[in-house]
């Protein structure tokens, strides 16, 4: 079982950053891949970046350039930072862990709010 927690969501102008954390209940270093979602008023939950155990990253092409997912193994935590932000980021972000060994196992957190407007 994995537990994860988001926080750091908020209002922000456009044009802002903020930072998203997802704190892991258990080493990050024994979880296949990490990542962040978002499901924006209206729409479907989407991808908007992942990191392997090999850090290898993947981004949404809305995304690229702007937002940067990362890992702190010592504190079991991923971040998303989000910088350059805009209207249509507006969401609920939440954190994504897939472990793969001994069996696929896929686990969210709760979701954290993000409200970008002026």
């Amino acid at each position: 079982q994995v537990q994860l927690v988001e926080s750091g969501g908020g209002l922000v102008r456009p044009g802002g950053s903020l930072r998203l954390s997802c704190a892991v209940s258990r080493s990050i270093a024994s979880i296949y891949a990490m990542g962040w979602y978002c499901r924006a008023p209206g729409k479907q939950r989407e991808l908007v970046a992942t990191i392997t155990d090999s850090d290898i990253t993947n981004y949404a092409d809305s995304v690229k350039g702007r937002f940067t997912i990362s890992k702190d193994y010592a504190e079991n935590t991923v971040y998303l930072q989000m910088n350059s932000l805009k209207a249509e980021d507006t969401a609920v972000y939440y954190c994504h862990a897939e472990i793969r060994w001994p069996r696929l196992m896929n686990y969210w957190g709760k979701g954290t709010l993000v409200t970008v407007s002026s």
